[in-house]
């Protein structure tokens, strides 16, 4: 009897492990620059509404509270629409990251599994075949729905990031004639 190369499993698993860490890492890295950017917009936020508030309080007939109020409806329209843009940005940045490394290493990993599979499966014993056929049949299947879900995936990326670039452009131009009241 010959002996199943778990060499081959113990490498693949391996290299499993490193790539989900670099996945795991890029992914952090977009959210930890998200929740930056929303800390900063938060923080500018509340010193913007501060500012107005004073302003408005400070106005001394109904045009002054007019005149202030329209003084900062565009520079929030024009911060939302940055603050938009900005996410827009990361996100694209960190999808696209994501996107390439998971390509990478998928087209390794599946290289490597099906040397690994291939190795074992000419080393089991005669009458086995419909196992064989079997589990190599199931290794493709994984493969194949792997695949699909990373498509859809990269699809649901790509509407989100039509959907956040049509609201940014629908968001300036509501806020342009407001501004201008």
């Amino acid at each position: 009897m010959q002996k199943i190369d778990t060499q081959a499993f113990a490498a693949a698993g391996k290299n499993a492990a490193a790539d989900l860490t670099a996945l795991a890492t890029t992914a952090f890295a977009g959210f930890e620059k998200l929740a930056e950017l929303n800390m900063a917009t938060a923080k500018s936020v509340l010193e913007n509404s501060l500012g107005s508030i004073q302003a408005v309080a400070s106005a001394t007939t109904p045009e002054d509270v007019l005149a202030a109020q329209t003084k900062m409806a565009q520079p929030m329209a024009e911060k939302a629409a940055a603050y938009g843009r900005s996410v827009y940005e990361i996100t694209s940045q960190t999808g696209a990251e994501l996107s390439k490394v998971s390509k990478d290493k998928l087209a390794d990993a599946q290289k490597t599994w099906g040397s690994a599979v291939e190795s074992m499966t000419q080393n089991v014993p005669a009458g086995s075949e419909a196992f064989v056929s079997a589990f190599k049949n199931a290794a493709t299947t994984g493969q194949q729905a792997f695949a699909q879900a990373q498509a859809a995936a990269q699809q649901a990326m790509a509407q989100a990031q039509n959907h956040v670039t049509d609201v940014v452009a629908k968001t300036v131009k509501t806020a342009k004639p407001a501004a201008k009241v």
